[in-house]
């Protein structure tokens, strides 16, 4: 009575393929090359190769016919054959990218130069935007020299709000109308910023010079500063 076949399971293969090798026969001819004569000649003769081999030949295939591919497609960097050619720049426009800085806080001229300078071919380049935002709205020193004022005044005095403004480059006919303003209230927030910070008058000479430092680091003036200090004692009155 015969035996009917039945092939052995992917696991056994699998187990089988560390051990053992089998026979995947081909011609030794197409081994060898289908061009010859002789060996076209030549009978089959069984190549011995490993499964795993086998399996795993077609995966290799693919990824060289796909890194071929990929060279193919490749473009050389510089497509117009000039080597000395610049590269485009890449992101949005200096334009928008100033309008991005300007929607997010204020800037001065001065500021938003240095902001785009990285970015731009020439400072005329630069110059053209800035122009362009400030006929249109988007800049303004006048603008940037109320807004730093109004967050800085309820912490700090007028000379250093002042100083502040002129690192940034606001002109000095706008610096003169900020300072006026904040003068007109210097003394009323230095009582405010040293009620926060102390709330009592200086017990002797060493508190009196530490509350002193204190007010001028902040930038208030020295005249405000006796009138805070030597007035706190009566300023429930």
């Amino acid at each position: 009575m015969s035996t009917r076949y039945s092939p052995p399971s992917d696991r056994t293969l699998e187990r089988l393929d560390d051990e053992f090798e089998t026979v995947a026969p081909r011609s030794r001819g197409r081994a060898e090359g289908e061009g010859s004569a002789t060996a076209s000649a030549a009978p089959d003769v069984p190549v011995y190769t490993r499964t795993s081999e086998m399996r795993t030949g077609g995966a290799r295939r693919r990824a060289a016919a796909r890194g071929r591919d990929d060279k193919a497609g490749a473009q050389p960097p510089h497509a117009d054959g000039d080597p000395d050619a610049k590269p485009k720049r890449r992101g949005p426009s200096l334009k928008g990218r100033a309008v991005g800085y300007l929607s997010r806080r204020e800037y001065t001229r001065a500021d938003l130069a240095r902001k785009l300078a990285p970015y731009a071919d020439s400072e005329e380049e630069v110059e053209q935007v800035i122009d362009a935002l400030t006929r249109e709205g988007w800049q303004s020193d006048e603008r940037f020299a109320q807004s730093l004022a109004h967050r800085k005044a309820s912490r700090q005095g007028t000379a250093r709000i002042v100083q502040e403004l002129k690192q940034s480059g606001v002109a000095d006919a706008q610096i003169a109308e900020v300072k006026e303003s904040l003068r007109a209230t210097e003394y009323e927030r230095a009582l405010d910023v040293w009620r926060r910070r102390f709330g009592e008058a200086p017990a002797d000479r060493a508190a009196y010079a530490k509350q002193a430092r204190f007010l001028a680091g902040r930038g208030f003036a020295h005249d405000v500063i006796r009138r805070v200090i030597g007035a706190s004692e009566h300023d429930d009155d």
